[in-house]
């Protein structure tokens, strides 16, 4: 599924080169369930960003889904990412006029659905993240865990192989944090790829594989 071999990332601050990754390599297979840890300024973003092909490595090789990425053209990349992988975000990310019914259909107009096919298909997401009552609601009229829900529904409006959390219970309280744990730990049991991006040692534990970054590196990686 993913696969990256040698993969740094560098940047040019001034007459100073910042390495924030440093020759990673890292496989992750169809339907594995990983929690990336480190401290701040370790690598973690750095990673999530270059896998869900938000930002490009300064070298080595990154395959998704048989594609490697470095030779996809700016459109297909596009295509590649919107049809593999989902997003979840701590801050939720959501458009605050449009509806939880709305911000899911945001993805699909991408994809060039039928506004038809759009709304059933995201009445059917916000039923399977339990909000089949407030499907007509804005953002600002739900509580930090429904509104992770309809981030939840909206990662999964285009049925993706991978779904990658960044801190996705950052925001929220122990016990809603942990609601939204389990909702994503049941799509990873129904053979979603999950990975858990993460500072948080407790969270990182309930993933099945562990991988430790620290200054750009994978210094440890653990499996369960």
């Amino acid at each position: 599924m993913i696969h990256l071999d040698m993969v740094g990332k560098a940047y040019q601050m001034g007459s100073e080169t910042v390495h924030a990754l440093r020759n990673v390599n890292l496989t992750i297979e169809s339907g594995d369930y990983i929690a990336v840890i480190g401290p701040s300024g370790s690598g973690k973003s750095t990673l999530m960003n270059i896998v869900g092909c938000l930002d490009t490595a300064t070298h080595g090789r990154y395959t998704l889904a048989d594609h490697e990425v470095a030779r996809l053209s700016g459109d297909r990349l596009a295509e590649v990412r919107n049809a593999t992988i989902g997003f979840v975000f701590q801050t939720f990310n959501l458009l605050p006029r449009l509806s939880a019914r709305e911000n899911v259909e945001l993805p699909l107009i991408y994809a060039g659905m039928s506004k038809s096919d759009r709304r059933k298909r995201s009445e059917v997401m916000l039923r399977r993240v339990g909000l089949e009552d407030r499907m007509r609601h804005k953002p600002n009229e739900l509580s930090g865990g429904q509104r992770q829900r309809v981030a939840i529904a909206r990662a999964l409006a285009t049925s993706p192989a991978v779904l990658l959390a960044d801190e996705p219970t950052g925001a929220l309280d122990t016990h809603t944090g942990l609601e939204i744990m389990r909702l994503l730990e049941d799509l990873n049991t129904e053979g979603t790829t999950l990975i858990l991006v993460t500072h948080d040692h407790e969270l990182a534990m309930r993933a099945h594989r562990e991988i430790r970054l620290r200054d750009g590196e994978i210094v440890h990686e653990e499996i369960r």
